[in-house]
């Protein structure tokens, strides 16, 4: 059975880094409890929403810790980084680094209301003497899926062509896709994720049409309305075996989900995606297979 582990504990070193796909079985995974999650200054379209409603931390607390709870039933290591009252968006492990095959980056955050994210991170990998690289020139997690050998990297606000240049220098066995989209959507995996080996969630606004023809000539693309893109119904998180955590809120993604066959694990996670992310944002995985 998978068990939490806290920055510091005195544990057994992890045995394997390793990720090729967004589908395959998880294994260990990087969370960080919503303690001081707060909107303290807009930083994309979904937190303007909220702005004044702002994040009830108590609620967020239980919803991420009922996320915690169902990913270690499912046979999860469950990572935990330290909340710090300095980071309000520590939440969103996925953007401060990313595992490729069986390199770990660590990202260059865009925002500097984030800057600094990334330092729990480097300890726990220094602490369990795991080597990382660091990108360079502002690139983020949230912007990076990964299909086996193929690396698909959204150029946005808070990544750039120069770190993609980077990561094809680093990573010369895989194809990197540069992916285009629309700045407002935040991140890829807002509007793009990979479901399996055949299949995708997409949000086809986000998109040019010559994008979305190279995406549907890789993939089955699931289509998501906008009512649910904005409450992250692209922004899912697979398990493995076909199983995906998804909002109960997004009934449309979570129907189509189950017609194409897969098994859909339901939590409200409500209160957390008021800052513009959802499940796939709150974890950052370091082992699939």
């Amino acid at each position: 059975m998978g068990g939490a582990r806290i920055l510091g504990a005195q544990l057994q070193k992890p045995s394997t880094i390793q990720c090729m796909t967004e589908y395959d079985t998880l294994r260990r995974v990087i969370l960080c409890p919503p303690k001081f999650m707060a909107i303290d200054e807009a930083i994309n379209e979904v937190q303007k929403q909220y702005e004044d409603e702002n994040i009830n931390k108590e609620r967020a607390m239980k919803q991420h810790g009922e996320f915690e709870k169902l990913l270690k039933e499912n046979d999860v290591d469950v990572i935990t980084l330290p909340a710090s009252e300095e980071f309000p968006e520590q939440v969103f492990t996925r953007d401060i680094g990313f595992t490729i095959g069986n390199e770990v980056f660590v990202a260059d955050l865009a925002a500097d209301i984030r800057k600094g994210e990334e330092a729990p991170l480097k300890e726990w990998l220094s602490e369990e003497e795991i080597p990382y690289q660091s990108a360079t020139d502002r690139m983020e997690g949230g912007d990076v899926i990964v299909d086996q050998n193929t690396i698909y990297v959204g150029i946005s606000s808070r990544t750039s062509a120069k770190a993609v240049r980077m990561l094809e220098k680093k990573l010369p066995e895989y194809t990197v896709k540069r992916i285009p989209f629309d700045g407002r959507y935040l991140h890829l995996d807002c509007v793009f994720n990979i479901l399996s080996s055949e299949k995708a969630l997409v949000f086809p606004p986000a998109f040019d049409q010559e994008t979305l023809d190279e995406l549907a000539a890789s993939f089955e693309l699931i289509e998501v309305e906008a009512d649910e893109q904005f409450s992250l119904g692209t922004n899912v998180l697979s398990i493995g075996d076909g199983k995906v955590f998804s909002l109960p809120q997004n009934e449309k993604v979570n129907s189509a989900l189950r017609a194409n066959g897969f098994e859909v694990i339901e939590i409200d996670f409500s209160e957390i995606i008021k800052s513009g992310g959802s499940f796939r944002c709150c974890s950052m995985p370091v082992e699939r297979g």
